[in-house]
């Protein structure tokens, strides 16, 4: 099972689930607002069979969840409760987002971005910062992947005596090839058309279904909800 959504409904979700991020929830009703929001994205990875992402951030997501209410409602003093208050929350408070960036990130393809961009008016240089960003990090963790196993085998890691050369073998290595990870996706983004002269085509077919309308109003029923019940009631 696989559910196709929209690249559209995609940055919509992005864009709502970002601003909603931005507003604290002062009361159990906008928690459960936010809860239920963060539970969508992590839904969708799951019928996308991206079981371990989805179980990840469940895991994570839910244990800095119960550790601030924990600590909130015991009313918790020293430092170390207020250490793990302000780092739970700010997990709490920004982990929607990048959930719901992951998804986005994950399941949609370049070249369906683009079309979507471009059905949207949106202009070139946003056009094409945004598709070397979506793919620069998952290229990233694969060069990083590569570098891990290589000096694995050379017995470079936390566990083979060699901790402090993980800075020297692996971050300075990984570091070199973001920059040229990134010269060469802004090049392959020029080479394929972006931001040229003449309107650039493409196969994908995009066409809105009835399951992006629905989860359009559900988060913008959710964005109207939130305001409501924290600025206006």
């Amino acid at each position: 099972m696989s559910l196709k959504l929209d690249p559209r409904t995609k940055l919509y979700m992005i864009f709502v689930v970002s601003a909603v991020v931005m507003m604290s929830a002062t009361t159990p009703f906008l928690w459960a607002v936010r809860i239920a929001m963060t539970m969508i994205p992590i839904l969708l990875l799951i019928i996308e069979k991206h079981y371990a992402a989805a179980f990840r951030f469940l895991i994570f997501y839910g244990t800095a969840l119960l550790l601030t209410f924990r600590f909130l409602s015991e009313n918790s003093k020293g430092f170390l409760s207020a250490f793990l208050v302000g780092y739970c929350s700010i997990i709490v408070q920004f982990m929607p987002a990048m959930i719901t960036a992951w998804y986005v990130v994950r399941t949609t393809k370049i070249g369906e971005f683009v079309c979507a961009m471009q059905k949207m008016h949106i202009p070139d240089g946003i056009t094409i910062s945004l598709a070397v960003v979506m793919r620069f990090f998952p290229t990233i963790k694969e060069e990083y992947t590569s570098i891990r196993d290589a000096m694995k085998m050379r017995g470079i890691m936390l566990g083979g005596g060699n901790a402090a050369g993980i800075i020297e073998y692996r971050m300075i290595p990984l570091l070199f090839s973001c920059v040229n990870i990134g010269d060469e996706l802004s090049a392959a983004a020029v080479t394929r058309g972006l931001g040229g002269k003449v309107k650039r085509t493409s196969v994908q077919v995009l066409k809105m279904s009835a399951a992006d309308y629905l989860l359009m109003l559900l988060f913008t029923a959710a964005l109207a909800v939130f305001v409501v019940s924290k600025y206006i009631i």
